[in-house]
């Protein structure tokens, strides 16, 4: 019997996408022909994995409320150069396949850098502007980006959105689509479908199975763990006390406070901070359960905090602030706090954001990221292929030696 055929369309919102066909899409129910499980599509799993272990994590980014309130906030629209493109798949009627997809008039909030690239493109003549960028808005944090219902056959859809990407890309007038911070078999798929492969590295911290803060500080040589029970007791010695806030008891003035603080902070980094807002008002009201706000407060008002968003086994750290500044503050509230929360709840692993060495030190370890591009004109896809061999490769050496100058004891150390 032939197959349905799939029909492919971008919308301009996702407001214009049912909610529950986007989550079904986004976080599925675990199906052991998803992606990450096709054996030509990833690394062999261990002999005798169940269905029930091939079940993916929640990401909370992918889903259909982050999305709505990066767009109906302001936050990511046409105004912003965040112009919503987003590529559905169609299989009987209903929706099989989705791509988060941007058209961008720029190469802001996205952390995997083409500046470069777009600089040497201009400067021969052509035009870097618009492109397309299947991501998630001002996020720099690993999940899928081919998001696929688990009923259906993910090769064959993941295959029409890979296709569809290159046609919208043609259709747009773009020069090219960014297919940023995606698993790694995802990656690599697209890598068979013609895009080029590129890779990155962040800092994660990963659970070994520590039942308290103070295990994993055991796990550490004696001059880390010194220096990290250091910093905690200096952190909070100006008076200073920690609050985690998570669903009700983030109140709009929890909210208030906070966006002073990212505003503050990201003035200095960015010169203009990307949300809004009343993106916080909006995630507040659909997504409080999956967040975290670590706060710290003194002399009766709140002076920093950091948030974080829950996933099914990861947390993910993305914005701090502060309006005031204490030795040591910072990383109590982003990565020490992260790190405890983690351990209480059982997650794997903490994903705490782009760059960042001086998170070695504190028990992340470098973590490769992946990211896939369609380039359209010839000649410059052949001139970035040639770097991007050379950009892997010394990826991949820094990782090594970063690892191995990691915190942790060795053979060697004292206990």
């Amino acid at each position: 019997m032939a197959s349905s055929e799939i029909t492919l369309e971008a919308v301009p919102s996702a407001s214009d996408i049912p909610a529950a066909e986007w989550d079904a899409c986004a976080n599925p129910k675990g199906d052991p022909n998803s992606l990450e499980n096709l054996d030509t599509l990833a690394s062999p799993g261990v002999a005798g994995d169940s269905c029930a272990d091939s079940k993916p994590a929640y990401n909370p980014f992918v889903s259909h409320a982050f999305f709505a309130a990066a767009e109906a906030s302001g936050s990511a629209c046409a105004r912003t150069g965040w112009g919503p493109r987003h590529l559905l798949a169609r299989l009987d009627g209903g929706i099989a396949g989705i791509v988060p997809c941007y058209l961008k008039s720029h190469s802001q909030g996205e952390y995997v850098f083409d500046r470069g690239w777009a600089d040497a493109y201009e400067r021969a003549g052509g035009r870097y502007y618009p492109k397309l960028q299947a991501s998630v808005p001002f996020t720099p944090a690993t999940g899928p980006r081919l998001l696929i219902r688990g009923d259906v056959d993910h090769e064959r859809i993941g295959t029409a959105l890979a296709s569809g990407l290159m046609a919208l890309c043609n259709a747009t007038n773009a020069s090219s689509v960014h297919v940023t911070f995606a698993r790694e078999a995802e990656a690599k798929f697209l890598g068979a479908q013609g895009y080029l492969q590129r890779t990155d590295q962040q800092f994660h911290w990963h659970n070994d199975g520590y039942k308290t803060f103070d295990d994993f500080l055991g796990s550490l040589n004696s001059r880390h763990r010194k220096a990290i029970k250091r910093e905690r007791r200096e952190a909070v010695s100006a008076g200073i006390t920690i609050h985690r806030l998570t669903g009700s008891d983030i109140t709009e003035e929890a909210w208030d406070a906070f966006f002073a603080f990212y505003m503050e902070t990201g003035s200095r980094k960015w010169g203009r901070p990307y949300l809004t807002r009343k993106f916080f008002s909006l995630i507040g009201e659909s997504m409080s359960r999956d967040v975290i706000l670590v706060m710290a407060r003194r002399g009766g008002r709140w002076i920093a905090g950091a948030i974080n968003f829950i996933g099914g086994d990861t947390l993910f750290g993305r914005n701090w602030g502060a309006v005031e500044h204490h030795p040591f503050l910072h990383f109590e509230v982003c990565y020490y706090q992260a790190i405890e929360f983690a351990i209480e709840r059982g997650l794997k692993t903490v994903e705490a954001g782009a760059q960042g060495e001086h998170k070695l030190a504190r028990g992340y370890l470098p973590q490769t990221t992946y990211s896939a591009h369609y380039i359209a004109d010839p000649d410059l896809r052949r001139a970035i292929a040639d770097y991007l061999k050379r950009e892997r490769a010394y990826v991949a050496e820094v990782g090594r030696e970063l690892t191995e100058a990691g915190p942790f004891r060795k053979a060697a150390d004292e206990a």
